[in-house]
C-alpha cells in the first residue's frame, strides 16, 4: 500500500541534502500542507525531486518584479508536520534557528544549504605575489541560524569562520577562507554525492589552480 504522504520520511544522505535545500530556498505554506521550493536552476529542482523520490512537475512563476523562477510545489501534510518538528516554519526567513539533523548526515544537509544559498568565489590577491584566495560562504537572513551553523561546523572540524553582513545589510554571511575551506569542502563533497554540478565545477576549477601553482601561498 502506498504511504499516505508523498515523501518517505527516512533519514539518508539524499534526504538530508533535500532538507538543506528547503531550509534555504524552500517555503512552507500557511495552509499547513503545501511545500514549495523555488530556484532559477532547473537542475537544483530536479535534484530535490530525485532526493525525495516524488513525482511532481517543475513549473514556473513570476516574482512581483516580473522575474521568472522555477519551482516545485506539492501537498503532503505528514511531511509538512515533520518539517515543523525539525525547526522549519512558515515565514522562516528571519526567525530560523537550529535544524534538527542526525549528526551522521550533517554534511549532506550542509551541502544542500550551500547549493541553495551559499556561494564560492576565488581571486588572485594583489597584495602578495602568487597568492590565490578563495572563500566558501553560507548565507542566511537569520542571525540565530547562521550562529548555529558556525557552531555545528566548529564542533566537527574545529574551524571558526567569520560572520559579516551583506552590502545591503539584509543577510548574514558565514565565510571560510582558503585553508579552512579545504577542510570543509572535503567533507561536503565526500564520496561523490548528489549536488549542484555547476557549483562543484567552479570549486574544482579553483582547486586546479592550486595544483598548477604549488608555490601559491595559503593565506
Amino acid at each position: 500500500m502506498k504511504p499516505l504522504g508523498k515523501v518517505k520520511i527516512i533519514w539518508s544522505s539524499k534526504f538530508a541534502y533535500a532538507i538543506g535545500l528547503l531550509v534555504t530556498d524552500g517555503n512552507l505554506s500557511k495552509d499547513g500542507r503545501h511545500i514549495d521550493l523555488t530556484s532559477k536552476d532547473k537542475d537544483q529542482l530536479q535534484n530535490f525531486i530525485n532526493c525525495l523520490d516524488i513525482e511532481v512537475n517543475i513549473t514556473s512563476k513570476h516574482s512581483g518584479s516580473g522575474k521568472k523562477y522555477l519551482r516545485v510545489q506539492f501537498g503532503d501534510r505528514l511531511f509538512y508536520d515533520f518539517l515543523l518538528t525539525i525547526g522549519l516554519m512558515p515565514n522562516k526567513t528571519k526567525v530560523l534557528k537550529e535544524i534538527k539533523i542526525p549528526g551522521r548526515y550533517f554534511f549532506d544537509f550542509l551541502r544542500g544549504h550551500f547549493d541553495g544559498d551559499g556561494t564560492f568565489y576565488s581571486y588572485w590577491d594583489p597584495r602578495w605575489r602568487s597568492s590565490f584566495m578563495f572563500y566558501t560562504v553560507f548565507i542566511s537572513a537569520s542571525q540565530d541560524h547562521i550562529l548555529w551553523l558556525r557552531q555545528e561546523i566548529f564542533k566537527r572540524l574545529n574551524i571558526v569562520g567569520h560572520i559579516t553582513k551583506s552590502g545591503n545589510q539584509s543577510c548574514y554571511q558565514l565565510k571560510y577562507a582558503k585553508k579552512d575551506s579545504l577542510k570543509l569542502l572535503k567533507e561536503i563533497y565526500r564520496d561523490n554525492p548528489i549536488c549542484l554540478k555547476r557549483k562543484l565545477l567552479k570549486i574544482n576549477r579553483a582547486l586546479s589552480i592550486i595544483n598548477k601553482h604549488k608555490h601559491a601561498r595559503v593565506v
